[in-house]
C-alpha cells in the first residue's frame, strides 16, 4: 500500500493527513513528504495518523527524527491514532512518553490551539 499525506501548508498548527501502510517502503516518501511540506514553517505540527493501519520501525524512525528536527527548531509535533495496533508499536518502544498522541483531530487542535 503506498502512503501518502495531505493538508495544508497555511494553518497554524498545521495539520497533516497520513494515509497507507508507513513501513520499510514507504517511510521515505514519508519522510520526503514531510520535509516539503514543513520546509519553510517552525511550526506546530498535528499529524493525523487515523487512516494509517500499520506501523513498523521504520516508519517509527521517521517520526522521531521528524519531531527532533521540528524541536530543534523551536516548534512541536503532536500525534491522533486511534488504531490499537500502531499504538502498541509506541508503548513497546516507549515512544508513547516521547510524543503526545491524542485520540481525535479535536483533541489535538484544542490542546495546540
Amino acid at each position: 500500500m503506498q502512503v501518502s499525506v495531505s493538508g495544508s501548508t497555511e494553518t497554524d498548527p498545521l495539520v497533516l493527513n497520513v494515509q497507507g501502510d508507513l513501513d520499510a517502503t514507504t517511510s521515505p516518501v514519508l519522510r520526503a513528504e514531510l520535509a516539503r511540506l514543513m520546509a519553510a514553517r517552525n511550526a506546530r505540527v498535528i499529524l493525523d495518523l487515523q487512516d494509517v493501519p500499520f506501523l513498523d520501525s521504520t516508519g517509527l524512525g521517521v517520526l522521531v527524527g521528524r519531531l527532533r528536527s521540528i524541536r530543534l527548531a523551536g516548534g512541536d509535533m503532536v500525534l491522533v491514532i486511534n488504531n490499537e495496533r500502531v499504538l502498541r508499536n509506541f508503548s513497546i518502544t516507549g515512544l508513547d512518553k516521547v510524543f503526545q498522541i491524542f485520540s481525535s483531530r479535536d483533541e489535538a487542535l484544542t490542546t495546540l490551539g
